[in-house]
């Protein structure tokens, strides 16, 4: 039997057109037409005045970062629960990473836990759009408004999710988006800084590109900076996909009901939460497992990897992770963010690939509740 993939994309035929038609024409003097195109048309679907087509979403906060002036001596605040990708440019500009707790519901950035970090050496917080859902913007922007600190949305998973009917990515001084392989809008790998502030537009445009001014035709360099571009055909790709971000959406979402269906009613199985004034749009379906079935993400992987299913961890809280877990402010973390060091312990994103049907769906939770029928409790 083919094994279930975890994460995967949805091309068709347009895809396909727009890719070939940059392979033939996207030189000489149209070698950016297709980066002009996707960047006006994501800025335009998000609600942003400027957007910038990168290589990953780590470079994007990367550039948010440094073109923010944020550096040595700077605190940023990050959720607990998040890939590597949303904090490891805090180290590239030399800040210090702060990590504060997750809410119980939607797993993403906790407003009191962030408000409690912060310190006067605070300068930035990047929450995160944790699986396709969005964080609570409205009571984070409040505090930050209070305490002069800028927010970088991090919505790399969250494409198209909205809160009050606002979409991810509009929040904050800047947001980053990204596109890799495994994201519901892809363009095999790549990324999106987008912001409504001129001046910081203008400082990541020169600050990726080797830090040449905008125009510039003689290779005369202001400063040493960054290499961060995308390519004509990622661009191309990526507008594509776009175009049928709508198709898209509603495909995940149709997934996620099906799940719903077969796992909504097992006692003890909590889904990816939905709470009144959000769209999610459910980039990996998750499950968090009640901690009387004794049972960690691992063993559930394991029961999974052998049945044929690909699945992946809950994050690991950052704090924990060798990269981090010996500094003094990862120490400290671990006794203070206990929703996401307990939510942790027992989650697994189940198969979300945009390829699934219904049956393979059924094959997971059949899967998933005879691994939990097979524990005590």
């Amino acid at each position: 039997m083919k094994r279930i993939p975890v994460a995967g994309p949805w091309i068709t035929s347009l895809e396909i057109e727009y890719v070939n038609d940059a392979v033939r024409t996207a030189w000489y003097e149209n070698a950016n037409v297709y980066h002009a195109r996707f960047e006006k048309a994501f800025a335009d679907y998000v609600g942003r005045k400027h957007a910038i087509a990168l290589p990953s979403c780590t470079s994007a906060i990367h550039l948010a970062l440094a073109a923010l002036g944020i550096g040595p001596g700077d605190e940023v605040i990050v959720p607990e629960i998040t890939w590597i990708a949303t904090a490891a440019p805090i180290d590239y500009v030399g800040a210090t990473t702060v990590f504060a707790d997750i809410d119980e519901t939607t797993w993403c950035l906790s407003p009191e836990s962030f408000a409690r970090a912060i310190t006067p050496r605070t300068k930035a917080v990047i929450p995160v759009d944790l699986y396709g859902n969005v964080a609570d913007y409205p009571r984070i922007i409040e505090i930050t408004d209070r305490h002069g600190i800028a927010v970088i949305e991090d919505a790399a998973q969250s494409a198209g999710a909205d809160i009050r009917g606002i979409r991810a990515g509009a929040f904050g001084r800047a947001s980053v988006f990204s596109f890799h392989g495994s994201k519901t809008l892809t363009t095999g790998e790549g990324g999106m800084l987008l912001t409504d502030d001129e001046a910081l537009f203008r400082r990541a445009g020169m600050l990726r590109d080797h830090g040449r001014r905008p125009g510039d035709r003689n290779f005369f360099n202001d400063e040493v900076a960054f290499k961060y571009k995308m390519t004509a055909l990622q661009a191309a790709l990526g507008l594509a996909q776009l175009e049928r971000i709508d198709e898209l959406i509603e495909r995940k979402r149709a997934i996620f009901s099906w799940y719903r269906e077969e796992l909504g009613t097992v006692d003890g199985v909590t889904l990816n939460a939905e709470p009144a004034g959000h769209r999610h749009v459910f980039w990996m379906v998750t499950a968090i497992v009640d901690p009387r079935y004794r049972v960690m993400k691992q063993q559930l992987q394991e029961a999974f990897d052998k049945a044929g299913i690909d699945t992946r961890p809950f994050f690991h809280p950052l704090s924990s992770l060798p990269a981090y877990r010996d500094r003094p402010r990862a120490r400290d973390a671990t006794a203070r963010n206990s929703v996401a060091y307990r939510v942790s312990a027992t989650g697994i994103n189940l198969p979300s690939a945009l390829s699934l049907d219904r049956d393979s769906v059924k094959y997971v939770c059949d899967t998933f509740k005879a691994a939990l029928a097979a524990r005590p409790s």
